[in-house]
């Protein structure tokens, strides 16, 4: 059913962002349209088109909004590395997974679409979202004694895991109910990834 909400005048904006964050939690990306965001608040088909151009413009500002909630969350579980940076981190990856959770629709969106992640203003906010990653895994690596040199493509193939992760668990892959956790599996994925670059390094070291 279509709800229409009210808007103060001026606030089109906020309104037809807040519908689109509806529709994507009820029914995932492709369930977003201007037309629809515009029956949601209330207004003719041809009002959105003040504010966005297309429906990816639209799509592209709920994801730049969706990667900077997303960063506050692991920045948040992050917490700089206290009390230590591999409690950190496990407690980060179990932060993504529960943004991935929460905001499954949007969560999709973010990652839905290669145009998406190359707007500037949401590959911006996605960036710093990897920058908390890659900021994770130089203190993990500099807590074991290990260089911080090739962190930046580490942090990548953390992000490739965790995201794989969320992904399976979204689409009902991976459910705790059925034995499959999906925070087990992470932190397996993850632990084993990180030992295994602090072996490479302990072995280069001689």
């Amino acid at each position: 059913m279509t709800i229409k909400r009210k808007y103060h005048h001026g606030a089109l904006k906020e309104a037809l962002v807040d519908a689109a964050l509806e529709l994507l939690a009820e029914g995932g990306p492709a369930s977003l349209s201007l037309s629809e965001a515009a029956k949601r608040v209330g207004v003719t088909a041809a009002a959105p088109y003040r504010h966005f151009a297309s429906r990816d413009d639209l799509l592209n500002e709920v994801a730049r909004r969706g990667f900077l909630s997303f960063g506050e969350r692991i920045e948040k579980a992050w917490d700089e590395g206290r009390p230590d940076a591999s409690t950190a981190m496990w407690r980060m990856c179990a932060g993504y997974l529960a943004f991935a959770r929460d905001e499954p629709g949007l969560y999709s969106a973010m990652f839905g679409s290669v145009a998406t992640l190359s707007a500037p203003a949401s590959a911006a906010a996605a960036d710093h979202a990897l920058e908390i990653l890659w900021r994770s895994v130089v203190a993990f690596l500099q807590q074991r004694g290990a260089p911080a040199q090739g962190a930046r493509k580490l942090a990548l193939q953390v992000w490739a895991l965790a995201h794989g992760v969320a992904m399976l668990s979204i689409s009902g892959h991976l459910d705790a109910a059925k034995d499959l956790d999906p925070a087990h599996v992470l932190d397996g994925a993850i632990r084993n990834l990180m030992e295994s670059a602090i072996r490479r390094a302990e072995t280069a070291r001689g």
